[in-house]
């Protein structure tokens, strides 16, 4: 991709996942990479596995104080931040009636509250220095009802309104864009499936299959890159046709 060699670039929840195969990426393309991520064990095997890797900073992005923190260490790692992937989430399978208060803090405060600390710390910066780029991971969940996460679901719609509001106010500074995520395969998914319900699952979408953490890499540093100057304020889906016929909730 053009213009990601030498970027300064923050992947949240970067130690598993689609995070972490999103550092990887954005290393392969030259870039200089910082993890901030709640697990400390698991940024320090990343740390050990990828001799590139500029460094990492723990921290739980429901807590302000704590992001204000790494956002300082990040800063000192990297010497500046061009691009910003917004990862770090969590989600909890219960039915409506039976999401307790706590749950829906913990769902909401990872995945929309979170964002909204990271990337306005984020497009302070930026606004001030050089511009940048701001991705969040969103979900085809925050654009079809999908029975069993009503929580998660809000989160990500909420996440989508926000992408578009930031894109209008940083533009043109700043680009700010959503990646929506259908079924992907990461190890966690992977460790939930019994043979027969990824065969089920598989047979609704109409690639037949989940997409790998790496594809959905493949798409961040497509819009960080110089290759989308141009795009902004969009949501872009990667589910294998799955939303195309409204499969998600059945």
């Amino acid at each position: 991709m053009r213009g990601l060699r030498g970027k300064k670039v923050l992947v949240t929840g970067g130690a598993s996942g689609i995070g972490s195969a999103t550092v990887e990426r954005f290393l392969e393309e030259g870039a200089e990479v910082c993890i901030l991520d709640m697990n400390p064990k698991a940024c320090e095997r990343m740390q050990h596995d990828l001799d590139d890797l500029a460094g990492f900073v723990v921290a739980d992005v429901r807590d302000r104080e704590q992001v204000e923190a790494g956002f300082r260490r990040v800063l000192v790692q990297l010497k500046g931040l061009d691009v910003v992937i917004n990862n770090a989430g969590v989600s909890i399978r219960h039915r409506f009636l039976d999401i307790s208060p706590e749950e829906w803090d913990r769902v909401l405060g990872a995945n929309l509250t979170g964002a909204f600390h990271v990337a306005q710390l984020a497009a302070r910066h930026m606004m001030q220095h050089d511009g940048g780029v701001i991705l969040n991971t969103a979900s085809t969940n925050g654009m079809l009802g999908y029975p069993g996460y009503a929580d998660y679901n809000a989160s990500k719609a909420g996440l989508i309104s926000l992408t578009r509001t930031m894109a209008l106010e940083l533009a043109p500074t700043v680009r700010v864009n959503a990646v929506a995520p259908g079924y992907v395969m990461t190890p966690m998914q992977k460790r939930e499936y019994s043979a027969d319900m990824l065969a089920a699952v598989n047979a609704k979408i109409p690639l037949g299959r989940h997409a790998e953490p790496a594809e959905v890499a493949g798409l961040f540093a497509y819009l960080a890159s110089d290759e989308a100057a141009f795009i902004s304020g969009q949501v872009f889906t990667i589910d294998g046709a799955e939303t195309a016929g409204g499969l998600a909730s059945r």
